[in-house]
Parts: structure tokens; C-alpha cells; sequence
């Protein structure tokens, strides 16, 4: 079983190697593929959201 994990925080996922999934991975049972989201940015600051919507009128 493949599984992918698109994240902007890649490191994190470093932990599954300690758990049940890291010992199934070991025994070739899961393929566990971390992807960074930032890899894909296409701005000098790697930005990843999106800037929020403008209000059509104030609140007030």
C-alpha cells in the first residue's frame, strides 16, 4: 500500500519511523512517501497559502 503525505511541515512525519506504520514500512508492507507542499511554490518566500478575500463592504 502506497501512501502519500503532502505537508508543509515534512519533518513531522519523521516520528512514523518509531511507530507500527515505521515497522511496516521496514517490512515492506506500507510505502510511505512524504512530499514537501513548499517544493512547489513558485515565489522567492516558497508561500503556500493564499491571501484572504477582500469584504464586498465594511461591517459596521
Amino acid at each position: 500500500m502506497r501512501i502519500d503525505v503532502v505537508t508543509i511541515f515534512p519533518g513531522y512525519f519523521d516520528a512514523l519511523e518509531l511507530s507500527l506504520l515505521g515497522k511496516a514500512k521496514s517490512r515492506g508492507l506500507i510505502d510511505v512517501r512524504v512530499h514537501d507542499l513548499r517544493e512547489s511554490a513558485h515565489d522567492k518566500h516558497r508561500t503556500v497559502d493564499d491571501t484572504p478575500p477582500v469584504a464586498e463592504r465594511e461591517w459596521s
